[in-house]
């Protein structure tokens, strides 16, 4: 099973810069999308739900802000949008699909960049979140949650370490917490098992020259079930053609294993 997560910044942009173009040569089986800056009523079917996907929106209320998708070549038993908590559900940050065996959530943490009640936002989100992690591996099915974590972990996941300390996204208590979901809640950082060298990462800021000089942050993720990430059998951050500010995450999975 392929599957990727991109944030696309703005799906209508993305279209324009060749997106599903994209998406038909590669072929996945699942994506997860983050990011969608649209309400689902503002896209054309014919370009937005690709033939042979079934296609599922959850938009923020706010206009062009936000805003999560999947698109599943399986037809999902059922379709969770959200949490239940209202101020993260209204940015449309939490969608999940349920495949049988197998559950997919696109999720889109909140960046805390813009001020420090977004901050403050971001870390109530990341101890809600933790009541969904352990809502998924109550099910006893694999799960693998897509998405821009918003927050790299280690200095291998980032190029300038030191410099970006201060910095959301790179904030101690960030990483401290996704360690603490590696190492105790038993979540399985997936692409990091397959590829160990540096300097891979899936975004770069606009300013400076940053993609040119791989000046970037790994801040998206396949966060699995241990039971699914010893199924992962290749990763790939996409970086031929550009649809984004990020680069598109695809891992394959092999169930026979």
């Amino acid at each position: 099973m392929k599957i990727t997560s991109v944030n696309t910044n703005g799906i209508r942009a993305a279209a324009r810069k060749g997106f599903f173009e994209w998406i038909k040569k590669e072929n996945q089986d699942v994506i997860c999308i983050q990011e969608t800056k649209a309400q689902e009523h503002q896209l054309a079917p014919e370009i937005f739900k690709p033939e042979g996907y079934h296609c599922y929106y959850h938009d923020a209320v706010k206009k062009g802000y936000s805003g999560t998708a999947v698109y599943s070549k399986i037809e999902p038993l059922s379709v969770k949008m959200g949490i239940g908590w209202e101020e993260f559900d209204n940015e449309g940050r939490w969608l999940e699909v349920d495949l049988g065996d197998l559950v997919v959530v696109s999720l889109y943490l909140p960046s805390g960049s813009a001020k420090d009640i977004r901050q403050e936002f971001k870390y109530q989100s990341m101890d809600r979140l933790e009541q969904e992690f352990d809502r998924l591996k109550a099910t006893g099915k694999k799960f693998v949650i897509c998405g821009d974590w918003n927050i790299v972990h280690k200095e291998i996941d980032i190029k300038n370490w030191k410099a970006n300390q201060k910095n959301s996204g790179c904030l101690p208590e960030e990483r401290a917490w996704l360690s603490k979901l590696f190492d105790k809640q038993d979540l399985v950082d997936t692409y990091r098992e397959i590829v160990k060298e540096p300097h891979n990462y899936t975004w770069w800021s606009n300013r400076g020259n940053a993609r040119a000089n791989n000046v970037g942050w790994r801040i998206d993720y396949h966060i699995t079930s241990k039971d699914m990430a010893n199924k992962a059998i290749s990763a790939d951050i996409y970086k031929e053609e550009w649809y984004s500010d990020h680069a598109p995450l695809t891992l394959v999975y092999d169930f026979s294993k």
